[in-house]
C-alpha cells in the first residue's frame, strides 16, 4: 500500500469517521505491508568478491536506490542494449541490408551489403537465383566487402581462436565463423561453412593436429588461413567454431562451391578494391533491423552488435564508432567511455547510474522493453517460483564481470529501470582474453544469484 493511500485512509478517520467505525481501522483490515528490503544490505550480505554497483530509477527517472552507482565499470554485453537503441534510431526498424550479385563489365561480383546474419543457406538461394537467370561462366569472379570497415577482429584482447571475436567486413558469412570437426585423435579434420541445410567444405581455411603446447596456432597467407590444434587436447572426437579472418575469400569460396554444384563454374575469386557497378542479377535481403536487434539481444551476438553500430555511425573503426554512439546519447552519455558496440572490449566504461539513465531515456523512447529478453536469469538459475515481478533485461558477461540492466515491473504494474554491475577487478585483469579461467563459473553464478536478490529488493522498493 502506498504512502499516499495510507495518508488518505488516516485522514478519513480523522475527518468525520463515526466512532463505531473507528474500531474497524481500515489499515488493520488491509493486507500487511510488504517489508522494505534495502538493496545495499542485500549486496553486503552476499559477500561477493569484488565490487557491485547498482541503480534503480522509477518511471519518472528519479533515483530510488543507489549503491556505488557512479563507479565506472565494464558494461560487457549490456552495451548491446545501447547499440540496439542507436541502430533503431539511426537506421530505422524496417531497414534491411542487401547482398547482391552484380554484372560489372566482364566480371560477376558478390557484393556484401553488411548483412550480419547472412548464412550459407542464403548464399545457396542466391546461387539458385543466379543460375535461374541463365548466366554463363564469366571471365572473372570477384567479391566486395567494402560496405563496412574491414577489421581483423573485434578486439585484440581476446584469444585468437575464440569464435565470438571474428573479423568485421561488409561481407559477413555465418557470423564469420567456420565449423571445425574431428575424429578421435584429430583424425579426419573437416572445416565446413555450416548452416541449417547447406554445409559445404571451406577450402580457404585449413586445420591440422600437431604436437604443440598451445591449444591453437594460427597464421594466414594472402589467400588462405591455417589453424593448428594441439593433438593432446583432441583425443576424443568433437567440434567447435573458429573465427574467420579472411571473410571475403571465405564467402567467395563457399559461393563458388554452391554454384559449381548447380552447374555454374566460376573462376578463382578476386578481391574487388572498388565498389562495383552494374545490373543486379540476384539479391538477398536481411531481416529488418528490428528483428536483427531482437535476435542480437536474445543471443548476445557480438558481430551483429558491431555491424549494426558501424552501419549506424558510418565511422571507420570501432573506437570512433563507439564515440559517435556516445555523442548520440547527448547528456545521457556524459561521464562514460564507449569503445565498441558489443561490450567485448575492456576499454568501455559506464556507471550503473549512467546505464539506468540511458534505459530510462532513449531506451524507453525506442521501446527497448519490447525487444529485451524476459527474465534472463532463469536460463542459468532456473525459474524462481516466488517471483511475482517481470524482468526485461540484458545480461553482460566477461571473465569476472557479470552485469544485468533493464526494466522490472511489479505485480501491481509499477515499473522501474535498473542496472546491476558486478566485477572482481583483480581477477578480471589477470584473465582478460582467457577461456574459462579457474573460478569464473562459480563467481559468475554467485553474481547472478545476487542480481536476482537485488531485483527482489527493487520490486519491494517500487511497491512501498
Amino acid at each position: 500500500m502506498s504512502l499516499s493511500r495510507r495518508s488518505f485512509l488516516r485522514a478519513g478517520i480523522a475527518f468525520g469517521a463515526a466512532p463505531g467505525l473507528a474500531l474497524a481501522d481500515p489499515l488493520a483490515m488491509s493486507p500487511p505491508l510488504r517489508p522494505a528490503i534495502d538493496a545495499g544490505r542485500v549486496v553486503a550480505a552476499a559477500g561477493l568478491a569484488g565490487e557491485v554497483g547498482h541503480a534503480l530509477l522509477d518511471a519518472r527517472g528519479e533515483a530510488l536506490s543507489l549503491g556505488l552507482a557512479a563507479r565506472r565499470m565494464a558494461p560487457a554485453s549490456t552495451m548491446k542494449a545501447i547499440t540496439a537503441a542507436f541502430a533503431l534510431d539511426r537506421l530505422g526498424p524496417a531497414h534491411r541490408f542487401r547482398t547482391q550479385i552484380l554484372r560489372d563489365g566482364d566480371a560477376l561480383v558478390l557484393v556484401g551489403g553488411g548483412d550480419p546474419v547472412l548464412s550459407t543457406d542464403d548464399l545457396a538461394a542466391l546461387a539458385d537465383a543466379l543460375v535461374a537467370s541463365g548466366v554463363t561462366t564469366p571471365a572473372r569472379f570477384a567479391v566486395w566487402g567494402g560496405a563496412l570497415p574491414q577489421l581483423p577482429q573485434i578486439t585484440p584482447e581476446q584469444s585468437p581462436h575464440l569464435a565470438y571475436n571474428p573479423s568485421i567486413s561488409g561481407m559477413v558469412l555465418n557470423f564469420n565463423r567456420v565449423h571445425l570437426g574431428w575424429g578421435s585423435g584429430g583424425a579426419g579434420m573437416q572445416l565446413q561453412a555450416r548452416a541449417s541445410r547447406e554445409s559445404p567444405r571451406a577450402y580457404t581455411v585449413t586445420a591440422a593436429a600437431t604436437d604443440q603446447a598451445a591449444l591453437f596456432g594460427y597464421r594466414a597467407d594472402e589467400d588462405r588461413e591455417h589453424w593448428t590444434v594441439s593433438r593432446g587436447a583432441i583425443r576424443r572426437a568433437g567440434s567447435r567454431w573458429l573465427p574467420v579472418r579472411l571473410p571475403e575469400l571465405y564467402a567467395a569460396d563457399v559461393f563458388q562451391t554452391l554454384c559449381r554444384a548447380r552447374g555454374l563454374v566460376l573462376p578463382t575469386p578476386e578481391i574487388a578494391t572498388r565498389a562495383p557497378q552494374g545490373p543486379e542479377l540476384a539479391g538477398h535481403d536481411s531481416p529488418p533491423v528490428l528483428e536483427l536487434v531482437r535476435d542480437m539481444l536474445k543471443f548476445s551476438t557480438n558481430l551483429t552488435a558491431e555491424v549494426l553500430g558501424l552501419h549506424a555511425s558510418g565511422r571507420a573503426d570501432l573506437g570512433s564508432s563507439g564515440a559517435a554512439m556516445q555523442e548520440w546519447l547527448g547528456d545521457a552519455g556524459q561521464g562514460m567511455r564507449l569503445s565498441d558496440h558489443s561490450g567485448l572490449s575492456s576499454g568501455s566504461r559506464i556507471s550503473a547510474f549512467g546505464m539506468a539513465r540511458i534505459l530510462a531515456g532513449p531506451g524507453r523512447d525506442l521501446d527497448l522493453p519490447s525487444v529485451l529478453k524476459r527474465n534472463p536469469l532463469s536460463e542459468e538459475l532456473g525459474a524462481d517460483p516466488a517471483q511475482t515481478h517481470e524482468v526485461r533485461a540484458k545480461t553482460g558477461t566477461l571473465n569476472f564481470v557479470s552485469n544485468l540492466a533493464g526494466y522490472v515491473t511489479t505485480r501491481g504494474g509499477q515499473q522501474g529501470v535498473f542496472a546491476i554491475f558486478c566485477a572482481d577487478p583483480a581477477r578480471r585483469d589477470a584473465s582478460v582474453g582467457a577461456e574459462l579461467p579457474a573460478g569464473v563459473s562459480t563467481w559468475t553464478r554467485a553474481a547472478k544469484s545476487l542480481q536476482r536478490d537485488v531485483i527482489a529488493a527493487f520490486d519491494a522498493t517500487l511497491q512501498s
